[in-house]
């Protein structure tokens, strides 16, 4: 929860479906920390930089990032994401400086 204008509000994952900032922020980010290899072979071939250990990035943008930051995004791969994103919570340091770039609000 957090606090907004006097209310407290609860953030949920529709707050990650509108954003998409902290898979835009950096392609040094999606990098693979905590997964076993059974994890990461569950993530399509498409999506992995093997050379990089982490999720393969277009600039600085995650390649299973569908649509566009700040209106309405979607994961390609989220029931196998890596846990660098599931670590990720609406609202939490890393959102906020994420949302910060793209000149968001915080939640």
């Amino acid at each position: 929860m957090t606090a907004l204008s006097g209310r407290r509000v609860e953030l949920t994952a529709a707050d990650c479906r509108t954003c998409g900032a902290c898979c835009s922020f950096s392609a040094e980010w999606p990098r693979f920390s905590l997964e076993t290899d059974a994890d990461l072979a569950q993530i399509p071939g498409a999506y992995v930089d093997d050379e990089h250990g982490r999720m393969r990035c277009s600039g600085d943008r995650c390649a299973a990032l569908i649509g566009e930051v700040g209106v309405a995004t979607a994961c390609a791969i989220y029931r196998v994401r890596p846990e660098v994103c599931k670590a990720c919570l609406p609202g939490d340091a890393a959102c906020r400086m994420a949302r910060r770039r793209f000149h968001l609000p915080d939640l």
